[in-house]
């Protein structure tokens, strides 16, 4: 246990009892894909949910139709007043045409419509469906910052499991890129991306007022597309991350189209993007060779630490994944981001009434 503080402001988890926080007026936003229906951690997520009093929790649900009734009844057995936002449905589809925002789905885009009417409200937190250590708890941390003043939160933990690290998108791509970049470029974004003990953690809490300035791509860089906005708006002074102890979920493996491989190809587009809006110029001749320089350095420091710990560690496995995210670093193709929703001319209720009357069409 420690208590260091770092360049944004470290909220450690010494006591066992979790701050005060005002649930009762947080918005809780869960992104949820087919995968997740019925599984041990959702149950669990939901369940435990149900045990807060919080202003509203909305599930932003991307299923396919045939699947959208047996959710809404598996949902509706838990005591919890959700809402299920279906991110899939023809109305709403037909709604974000007229606007120029319809285009490939995907988890960023889920939670951007969800963020919509869950920014109605004075603070949101955000977080995954999939965590089999998952605590009400970890709301209530989340959002007790933000009645401190703070603007973002960003939720950190241990990724062990099984005796063995996880994490591994954040340890062997984003960690060591950004501390390449660093090595070249002084510039506060870097500092700002480097500051966090887990960048791309899904756990967030922010003000509804900042909710309704993200800019989100549509995929899996939304992390990164969420810290950018919360470098410019809320900045350092504004930002803290929260200890939420040590997290279990589902892995990934590194190949397939939702492997780890393709998920940092769209995160490293993101923070590419988002270092060279703000002045940064990588040099991308050098860039991968680089990275998988200062990538080598981390793996053995991990290795170390399993070590340490008698920890399992496979460190030619470890540096064949750094080989395969080496791929990813190229420079970043056209924008896809949602515009911020104080930007868009769509009002968040059109959009809730175009999801129920696709959701009551799907229950029909």
């Amino acid at each position: 246990m420690e208590y260091v503080q770092e360049r944004i402001t470290t909220l450690h988890g010494v006591a066992d009892e979790p701050p005060a926080a005002p649930t009762e007026r947080t918005a809780v936003v869960v992104p949820m894909t087919g995968r997740e229906y019925r599984t041990d951690a959702a149950e669990h997520v939901f369940s435990s949910l149900a045990t807060l009093d919080v202003a509203t929790v909305i599930v932003a649900l991307r299923a396919p139709r045939e699947r959208v009734e047996p959710i809404a009844e598996w949902l509706s057995g838990f005591a919890l007043d959700a809402e299920l936002f279906w991110c899939g449905g023809p109305r709403l589809a037909a709604l974000l045409d007229e606007h120029g925002l319809d285009g490939e789905s995907g988890k960023g885009r889920d939670v951007w419509l969800a963020l919509g009417p869950a920014s109605d409200h004075e603070f949101v937190v955000v977080h995954d469906a999939d965590a089999l250590s998952y605590s009400p708890a970890d709301v209530r941390r989340l959002c007790a910052p933000l009645a401190d003043g703070f603007s973002f939160v960003k939720g950190y933990y241990a990724r062990i499991e099984r005796d063995q690290l996880f994490g591994r998108l954040f340890r062997l791509f984003y960690e060591p890129l950004v501390a390449t970049l660093r090595e070249r470029h002084d510039t506060p974004i870097l500092d700002y991306f480097g500051a966090f003990r887990y960048a791309l953690a899904g756990e967030i809490g922010l003000t509804g007022d900042l909710a309704r300035e993200l800019r989100l791509g549509r995929g899996w860089g939304l992390e990164i597309d969420g810290l950018a906005t919360a470098f410019d708006e809320a900045g350092f002074a504004g930002t803290a991350q929260v200890d939420l102890g040590v997290d279990v979920h589902d892995h990934r493996s590194v190949s397939g189209d939702d492997g780890l491989a393709a998920m940092s190809r769209e995160v490293g587009r993101a923070l590419l993007r988002a270092v060279g809006e703000h002045g940064v110029r990588p040099e991308y001749d050098t860039l991968p060779t680089r990275y998988e320089r200062t990538a080598a350095r981390f793996v053995r420091q991990y290795a170390a630490d399993a070590s340490h710990n008698a920890l399992e560690y496979d460190a030619d496995d470890e540096r064949a994944q750094v080989r395969d995210y080496a791929t990813a670093i190229e420079p970043p193709a056209d924008d896809d981001r949602l515009p911020a929703w104080t930007d868009t001319p769509l009002d968040p209720n059109e959009v809730r009434a175009a999801v129920r009357t696709d959701l009551a069409a799907a229950k029909d």
